[in-house]
């Protein structure tokens, strides 16, 4: 597991010890941020479910100001802050359930980045709760990576779904708050 670009490129990630979390396929992962990729520099990004930090680590190489990662494990949450040591403050690890920690969530988010485990229902909690909190700055993203075969729900207004984009057994669902899919005709590429 590394970082793929960036600052970073190349920088080797630790992963959480034991069978408890999934980290997201290299190409999984080259793919999601080639859809983000011209919507990063300078962003605030929240990374929930964050198991080794691997996604929020991702962006913050390719130019986030700030991300935040959520994770209940503390052991999980320590991987993450030796992860991203290189990235100093630019850092913020919280311990915390997820969906009890958007209840409190204070301040907003230009991307979230969501990563679940595959055999609970959280994918969809985790969605309804971020479209009820409306936490997302207005044309942010939120990508959410799940099994093939996990229930999404319908997306609240301000919110769409974009495009789903299927590798193998997963999908990435990418909803946006009030905007269109990132590079395509909104004179980004």
């Amino acid at each position: 597991m590394r970082i793929i670009a960036g600052e970073a490129r190349g920088r080797k990630l630790k992963p959480v010890p034991g069978e408890g979390t999934r980290p997201t396929s290299d190409r999984i992962k080259e793919s999601m941020f080639n859809i983000l990729q011209f919507h990063l520099e300078g962003r605030r990004v929240l990374d929930l479910y964050a198991g080794s930090g691997q996604l929020g680590a991702e962006a913050l190489s390719r130019g986030a100001r700030e991300c935040v990662f959520v994770e209940q494990s503390a052991a999980a949450a320590q991987i993450i802050r030796e992860n991203t040591r290189f990235f100093e403050s630019r850092a913020i690890v919280r311990i915390a359930e997820v969906i009890r920690w958007l209840e409190g969530a204070e301040g907003r988010f230009d991307i979230v980045l969501l990563d679940p485990p595959y055999e609970s229902q959280l994918a969809a909690k985790t969605l309804d709760r971020l479209f009820a909190r409306d936490i997302v700055n207005p044309g942010g993203f939120i990508l959410c990576e799940a099994h093939k075969g996990a229930e999404m729900p319908a997306p609240r207004e301000p919110y769409s779904l974009q495009k789903a984009y299927t590798y193998g057994d997963k999908i990435v669902s990418l909803f946006s708050r009030g905007g269109g899919i990132p590079g395509e005709g909104s004179g980004d590429s």
